[in-house]
């Protein structure tokens, strides 16, 4: 099955009176016709939750996309993975491996984004950054909260065979995992992550630059195998 034939499928599950469609029909307009001129004017709370990793304790063993897939979608698939692990075999170490993983961005511009705040601070995790998947009307077209995002590749993904938006919710809703997730729980990817190159933290990392989110993770140890900690 093509993604035409998939995308015809998912909006055929979809049954929306006609006054459903003419209001979500004018949401797609303002939303992606001229969502520049969309102001979000409701506070939005730091999230209480980040991801902070360690590129050069990355060996790029995909482990931590594996478990994020797995646990929220019930089977491992890189696509769908909320955490993205970039390799570039043309750069040297360290610059050979990038961790993309969610900033919970202190201003996010995703959010602001979202013509139906669909991505919103989820107030019961913690102001985490989340998709109501309900709510998202990225299957009409939409997908502002994916373009929006100014990093590389972007935290918000589109997922091509559910149709809607999604991110990192700190495994808040990994409904397919036995752990309870979320800023009380646990995180898959730092939990499986063989190199523990990948940390859970509450306090807010500096915002500016890479720095805050790209940390030394190096202890005790990995010094007593050998490797350097700076």
């Amino acid at each position: 099955m093509n993604n035409q034939e998939s995308n015809k499928i998912i909006k055929a599950k979809r049954v929306f009176s006609r006054r459903d469609f003419l209001t979500y029909s004018g949401i797609v307009v303002i939303g992606v016709g001229v969502r520049g001129c969309v102001v979000y004017d409701g506070e939005i709370e730091d999230s209480q939750g980040y991801l902070i990793v360690d590129t050069k304790k990355c060996q790029g063993c995909l482990t931590c996309m594996l478990a994020c897939s797995l646990v929220h979608e019930g089977y491992e698939s890189l696509s769908l993975a909320r955490i993205q692990v970039v390799q570039n075999p043309f750069e040297n170490f360290p610059d050979d491996i990038n961790i993309a993983q969610c900033r919970q961005c202190v201003d996010p511009v995703c959010i602001e984004a979202c013509p139906t705040r669909a991505l919103h601070a989820d107030k019961e995790n913690g102001y985490v950054r989340t998709v109501d998947k309900n709510k998202c009307i990225g299957w009409l077209g939409c997908r502002a909260c994916v373009t929006a995002c100014p990093y590389e590749p972007g935290r918000s993904i589109w997922n091509f065979q559910k149709g809607h938006a999604q991110k990192c919710d700190l495994c808040a809703n990994a409904g397919f995992w036995d752990e309870q997730g979320g800023l009380e729980g646990k995180q898959a990817c730092v939990e499986l992550c063989p190199m523990k190159a990948i940390k859970f933290t509450t306090e807010v990392p500096e915002q500016l630059g890479d720095e805050g989110y790209n940390v030394n993770l190096r202890d005790e140890i990995w010094e007593a195998l050998g490797y350097p900690t700076d």
